[in-house]
């Protein structure tokens, strides 16, 4: 792994876990209200497309940290989904 790889990954690591105590404290409370659906939607695409174009480009950090990262935004949609409807 070279640095570059390296510093790929590690912003990666930074950005896929800031969604993280968000995705906690909406766990744990079950309140979205404040929280915008559109906003994580458009966040959700735009990490599908960086997976894209990870693959296009066969850049590992860009599809493994990205592919975390869709994971968690795509719990945190299915959060703002399933507790706004709960209201």
């Amino acid at each position: 792994m070279d640095f570059t790889e390296i510093i790929g990954l590690l912003a990666g690591t930074c950005v896929t876990i800031s969604v993280i105590p968000q995705i906690l404290k909406v766990w744990k409370t079950k309140k979205v209200r404040e929280i915008s659906l559109r906003t994580f939607s458009i966040l959700t695409f735009g990490i599908f497309v960086w997976i894209v174009y990870g693959v296009l480009k066969k850049d590992f950090p860009i599809i493994i940290t990205n592919s975390i990262s869709l994971f968690l935004n795509l719990i945190m949609v299915y959060f703002l989904l399933y507790y706004e409807k709960e209201k």
